[in-house]
């Protein structure tokens, strides 16, 4: 569980991953990885067609339709070898080693079986399948995000290292494991922390608030500290464009409004949303 694991496609958002990864990659000083999965809806392994026409005289056109099927995935193995080619060669001067991986399956069930081998999993907010209208994301992405528990860093169609993060805090088991995390990660070692509660101003909340702002105060980050009342997502984009806030740290699945981040429209709005990276919690 040592690895930077990113998912390398023919999105315009690749260059981004790359870039994403590679940073996450020196700042952890963890090896990086790029995969390229190739979709077997899209390029189906068996060319067996017997079953949609039947035979006789199309026994023609199935061998043609079989054959075609053959050359397509060919030709989408081939790209996604020069992808991986083309993604190690971009951060080879700033990353000592970069290996690559390719497999023929899902990405949800590949990311699954590979999850025992990486630390953080680097992905973009759009998949090549998505369209060029920014709000749209890949479809695979909330299926990702449902099934690992590892961390997910999902990037927007360009990415700078950052330098300062906000952390949404609700006062959960969820937020308080994503402060000791902040802590413990050497990922936003040098940089400004923002926790952000959107809750009423109460002493208690207040007080939940201060004591994860101490406990990374104590380990020598420089906090600031945040109550507002609203709803989650415009909230949390509100204070971070009024702050210049870079990077946004949230938890999958807190106890509070901030649950519905995966559960309901929450998650697809603030991926929508979203200017800057995205590090998902578990």
């Amino acid at each position: 569980m040592s690895h930077v694991l990113a998912c390398i496609d023919g999105s315009p958002s690749a260059a981004a991953v790359c870039d994403c990864a590679a940073w996450a990659s020196r700042t952890l000083g963890a090896p990086l990885t790029f995969l390229h999965v190739l979709d077997q809806r899209r390029y189906p392994a068996s060319g067996d067609l017997s079953g949609t026409l039947g035979l006789g005289s199309r026994e023609y056109l199935l061998e043609e339709l079989a054959a075609l099927d053959e050359k397509r995935a060919k030709l989408a193995l081939e790209q996604g070898r020069i992808l991986l080619e083309a993604a190690c060669d971009r951060i080879r001067q700033t990353v000592p080693y970069a290996g690559s991986r390719q497999r023929h399956g899902d990405l949800v069930e590949t990311l699954r079986e590979l999850e025992d081998d990486f630390r953080l999993l680097v992905i973009g907010r759009q998949g090549e399948g998505s369209g060029m209208l920014r709000q749209h994301i890949g479809s695979n992405l909330e299926s990702v995000v449902r099934t690992l528990s590892r961390p997910i860093l999902v990037t927007t169609e360009s990415f700078t290292a950052p330098r300062s993060v906000m952390l949404a805090f609700d006062g959960s088991t969820t937020a308080r494991k994503g402060v000791a995390m902040l802590a413990a990660s050497p990922l936003f070692a040098s940089l400004p922390i923002h926790l952000v509660m959107v809750e009423a101003d109460t002493p208690e909340n207040r007080a939940q608030l201060e004591a994860a702002g101490e406990g990374l105060r104590s380990v020598g980050f420089r906090v600031e500290l945040a109550i507002r009342m609203g709803e989650v997502e415009p909230t949390l984009h509100a204070y971070q464009e009024e702050k210049g806030v870079d990077l946004v740290v949230m938890g999958a699945y807190g106890h509070s409004r901030i649950r519905q981040f995966f559960v309901g429209s929450i998650t697809t709005a603030m991926i929508r949303a979203s200017r800057t990276p995205l590090l998902l919690l578990r």
